[in-house]
């Protein structure tokens, strides 16, 4: 009971982070488009402000320049017949400066109002797709990027980045026991794994293959059953039972790695005026590959009671972790959603009478 009671807290943890993710970046869109919106209108209304300020600009200067005007005449330094010319002159330029100035303002008006766009195009925004992408014919199921407004679009892009996320369950295969043997919970036991990759296509006009590399942290899980613990022996890791009454009992290890798969899989060709896409929205993909990297951190976390408290203690200890890890790692899917599984060829403990190697299977989401 007190397991399923677990499993189910594990569940409704993983699906609230997962939420609180998708809402963070939801929010984030929101507050960029909120923010491009209300600046749009500001500038809109501060050059609609713009053009009563040429006009009274333009006919206090037009006032100054006839008062000028009749101090001449008054001194009897020009005749009336040049004044009155004079006047005329200096009215029509202001009209002229004051007709020239609004036009420039109105067409700027209009532009931002056609575009719904900032005149200042040098600047980066975010654009989050939900839905389907403008000036796109394809679905979009979710999507997050970052553009240059003022950068040029290449012809040819061959490489395009995304965020990755993996998450699921995580466990070890142990030389001589089966999964149903494993003294960790496969329920409680997971894996997070969080990174950035970049992908390539291979060949010049085909993107039926591409090559996807990049970095992850990786964190992996491991809850042990029947009241059991870590113990640090020297150069020997081992199990042992817990002296008091043990809640839990996990060892979690981070690694930072550099995976490298070959991704396989169609794609459609969008065509445009002056450049052209290869898109896998909506499409199945399938990769295959490995990954290499460092052992950053181990930590035990142990829930006990003693003395009728309840006690929570994290130990952070290498274990005797190996600290060079390497594995192989595979996916499967259809858009950014895939079926992913991972296995460390790296054993988990090094120098240990008896070999564990990780091995991971969950979900992985590609933000392209």
């Amino acid at each position: 009971m007190r397991g399923g009671k677990r499993g189910t807290k594990s569940k409704i943890n993983m699906k609230t982070t997962i939420l609180c993710a998708v809402l963070a970046v939801w929010s984030l869109g929101v507050f960029y488009g909120h923010a491009q919106e209300t600046e749009n209108s500001k500038t809109i209304q501060q050059l609609t402000e713009s053009k009563e300020k040429v006009i009274s600009v333009e006919k206090e200067a037009l006032k100054n320049e006839v008062e000028a005007i009749n101090i001449q005449l008054e001194n009897d330094e020009i005749t009336y017949a040049d004044s009155e010319k004079l006047k005329k002159e200096t009215a029509e330029k202001h009209a002229l400066n004051i007709e020239n100035q609004l036009a420039i303002l109105d067409n700027q008006i209009a532009y931002l109002e056609r575009n719904k766009g900032s005149l200042d195009d040098s600047r980066n925004y975010i654009a989050l797709n939900l839905g389907k992408e403008k000036g796109n014919n394809e679905d979009v199921i979710f999507g997050i990027h970052i553009k240059n407004k003022n950068k040029d679009l290449k012809y040819d892009r061959r490489t395009s980045n995304s965020l990755v996320y993996a998450f699921g369950l995580n466990n070890t295969i142990i030389d001589g026991q089966s999964l149903d043997d494993s003294p960790y919970s496969i329920g409680n036991s997971g894996f997070q794994e969080l990174g950035w990759a970049w992908k390539t296509r291979v060949f010049k006009n085909s993107n039926f293959l591409r090559v996807k590399y990049g970095f992850s942290f990786q964190w992996n899980k491991l809850e042990v059953k029947d009241d059991l613990y870590f113990v640090d022996n020297g150069d020997l890791t081992s199990l042992e039972e817990f002296p008091s009454n043990l809640n839990k009992a996990e060892l979690r290890i981070t690694n930072l790695v550099f995976p490298l798969h070959l991704e396989f899989g169609p794609s459609k060709k969008v065509e445009h005026k002056n450049y052209f896409r290869y898109s896998t929205v909506n499409q199945f993909k399938f990769g295959v590959g490995g990954f290499a990297g460092f052992n950053i951190g181990s930590q035990q976390k142990l829930k006990y009671k003693e003395d009728g408290d309840r006690v929570k203690q994290k130990i952070k200890r290498d274990y005797n972790t190996t600290n060079f890890v390497y594995g192989m790692s595979a996916y499967v899917g259809f858009d950014v959603f895939s079926l992913y599984a991972k296995y460390d060829l790296s054993p988990l403990f090094k120098d240990q009478p008896v070999k564990q190697n990780n091995i991971s299977l969950g979900l992985r989401l590609d933000l392209d």
